[in-house]
């Protein structure tokens, strides 16, 4: 069975949050559940339009998920696009799961109008970043947090 992408669907919470908490353990992240329910929510209620969950499935299994958020940019009229989660479960890391997976964050963008795709990573991360690298452009700044 070839890889497919598709949108996430109500039926896919259980695998969903398996390969969320897997991403989050990567960045040593635990996260309470209301977190997990208003999540997994928001990405399926129309009336959050701005989400966006992406499944990656490879013979009938969920083996990647990729969250996007579309939000206002005050230096353009447009929307720009935050890709915040990607995660591949590791025995499929090398297929181009997580290729497809940004690959269709940026058709989703495209058919949003929505030119600008951005991400952040941890410099640690350098399996991820030689794709990174690959498929985007290195910017110079510096993130900051309160």
């Amino acid at each position: 069975m070839p890889l497919t992408i598709r949108p996430l669907a109500a039926t896919d919470e259980p695998e969903w949050r398996r390969l969320w908490t897997a991403y989050l353990t990567f960045y040593e992240t635990t996260l309470p559940e209301d977190i997990f329910a208003t999540t997994f929510a928001r990405q399926l209620d129309p009336a959050h339009p701005e989400r966006c969950c992406f499944i990656a499935d490879l013979d009938g299994r969920a083996v990647g998920l990729v969250h996007a958020i579309w939000h206002a940019h005050n230096w353009r009229v447009e929307d720009v696009c935050y890709l915040q989660d990607l995660y591949a479960d590791p025995d499929v890391r090398g297929q181009g799961i997580g290729r497809a997976l940004i690959e269709a964050v940026y058709a989703e963008a495209d058919r949003r109008g929505t030119p600008a795709v951005y991400w952040m990573t941890q410099d640690f991360n350098t399996t991820a970043r030689l794709l990174y690298d690959r498929i985007a452009h290195v910017t110079p700044f510096i993130k900051y947090s309160r």
